[in-house]
C-alpha cells in the first residue's frame, strides 16, 4: 500500500441521511432481490462469537476466508496440507446457505519460508506450484465456486511484478509476459472445471496503467481460449484520489469481454481522532462512497457481487496496518451497530431495483453465459 494523505475533505461534506426504508430490509435480502451476491471476508475463529455469527449469517450470501486458504495456511510445510481453518468457513457457510469465494492460490507475498527461501529450480518450481493449487481446488472441488486465482500480479505502471513465480526464480516462463499466470489458471481448472476462476487486484478499479494491463491479459486469455471468468477489485479506500470517477466505465468494458466482475475487498478507511473515533461528517463521506461504488456495481449485470474485507470496525485490519491512524473502515460498528454506509448500501440496491426491475433477470442471464463458457 502507497502512504495516504490526510481526509481533509471530510470536514466539509454534509451528513448523508439514508432512506427510512433502508434500515426494515437486511442488506442480504437486498441484493439478493437484484440477483447480487453481497459478501464479507471472514475470520472462522470467530463463528462461535454469537454477535459476529448472528450479524454474518443476516446480512451476507457469500463469504471468503481472509488468510485461511491462503498458501501458508493450507501448505505450512512443503507437501504437508492442512485444510482444518479452511473446511471451518466451508462448514459454516453450507449450514447458513452461503456461498464460498476461495482468496488466494497464487501470490509473490506472504508465503511460508519453506518456499520463500527454498532455493527451488525453475522445474522444481513449477512442480511444487502445480501441487499447490490442485491439491487445494480439488479439496474443496463443488464447495468453492469461486476462486481468486493469481493475486496481484502487476505493479502501479501495468508491468508485471517481480515474483518468485514470474522470475525469481519463475516456474521457466520469465520472459513470457503472463504465461505464468494463464498456467495457474489452467491447473485450477484442471482441478475443478466449475470453479469460477479470477485475477484479483488493487488499484485496478479505475482506468490506468494498472487496469489497461489486466484488461489487455484478459483479452489475450478470451482470445486464446484460456479459463478466466472474472476480475476482481478489491477497493481499499484510504483517501479520495483513491475513489476513480470512471469505475463504472472499467466495470463496463471487462465484462464486454465475457468475464464477471467482482468487488472482491472493499472497505473505506478513516483518519480517526485522538479518542479513536470518526466524525459524522467523515462517517456521511464514507457513506456517499459506500453508496456510489454500491450503486455502480448493481445497476451492471456483469458486476456479480459486492464484497468487503470484514463487516465490523471491531476486527478490521486497517487501524493495525496504519499504527491507529486510521479506522472505522467497514459498514457496522465495533458493537454490531449499523453505520450511515450500511443504510447506503442497501439503499443503493433497493434504488437499483426500483430503476431497473429486470436487472436480477439480467445478471442472472450474464452469470449463466460466462458459466456455459468451455475451455
Amino acid at each position: 500500500m502507497k502512504d495516504r494523505k490526510p481526509l481533509a475533505l471530510f470536514l466539509v461534506i454534509p451528513m448523508f441521511v439514508a432512506a427510512s426504508t433502508s434500515a426494515a430490509q437486511s442488506l442480504r435480502q437486498a441484493a439478493q432481490d437484484i440477483g447480487l451476491m453481497v459478501g464479507t471476508a471472514v475470520k472462522p475463529a470467530l463463528f462461535s462469537n454469537p454477535d459476529y455469527a448472528r450479524t454474518l449469517v443476516r446480512q451476507f450470501n457469500i463469504v471468503e476466508a481472509e488468510n485461511e486458504m491462503k498458501w501458508t495456511a493450507t501448505e505450512p510445510t512443503r507437501g504437508v496440507f492442512d485444510f482444518r481453518a479452511g473446511d471451518r468457513v466451508v462448514q459454516f457457510a453450507e449450514a447458513h446457505d452461503v456461498k464460498v469465494r476461495g482468496h488466494n492460490l497464487l501470490w509473490g507475498k506472504y508465503n511460508p519460508a519453506w518456499l520463500e527461501k527454498g532455493r527451488f529450480t525453475p522445474d522444481q518450481l513449477r512442480r511444487i506450484m502445480k501441487n499447490h493449487i490442485q491439491m487445494v481446488v480439488r479439496h474443496y472441488r463443488g464447495r468453492v465456486f469461486a476462486w481468486d486465482v493469481v493475486n496481484e500480479a502487476f505493479d502501479s505502471e501495468g508491468h508485471l511484478r517481480h515474483t518468485l513465480w514470474y522470475d525469481e526464480p519463475g516456474i521457466g516462463l520469465a520472459g513470457k509476459g503472463t504465461a505464468y499466470i494463464a498456467q495457474a489458471l489452467r491447473w485450477a481448472h484442471e482441478a475443478d472445471p466449475h470453479a469460477l476462476l479470477f485475477y484479483n487486484d488493487f488499484a485496478a478499479d479505475g482506468i490506468n496503467a494498472k487496469s489497461d494491463a489486466i484488461y489487455e491479459m484478459v483479452k489475450d486469455f478470451k482470445e486464446q481460449g484460456f479459463p478466466i471468468n472474472g476480475v476482481g477489485l478489491q477497493m481499499h479506500v484510504f483517501d479520495p484520489e483513491d475513489v476513480p470517477s470512471n469505475l463504472g466505465g472499467n466495470i463496463g468494458r471487462f465484462t464486454r469481454l465475457g468475464v464477471e466482475v467482482q468487488i472482491t475487498e472493499m472497505d473505506v478507511a478513516l483518519p480517526l481522532a485522538g479518542h479513536g473515533q470518526a466524525s459524522d461528517s467523515q462517517l456521511a463521506w464514507q457513506a456517499i462512497i459506500y453508496r456510489n461504488i454500491a450503486k455502480t456495481c448493481a445497476e451492471n449485470p456483469g458486476c456479480t457481487a459486492f464484497q468487503m474485507w470484514g463487516f465490523t470496525d471491531r476486527y478490521s485490519w486497517i487501524p493495525a496496518h496504519t499504527k491507529g491512524k486510521r479506522g472505522a473502515a467497514l459498514i457496522f460498528d465495533a458493537d454490531y451497530g449499523p453505520k450511515p454506509a450500511y443504510q447506503a448500501v442497501v439503499e443503493a440496491f433497493q434504488r437499483v431495483l426500483k430503476s431497473h426491475p429486470q436487472i436480477k433477470e439480467e445478471r442472472l442471464r450474464f452469470e449463466r453465459r460466462v458459466a456455459a463458457i468451455g475451455y
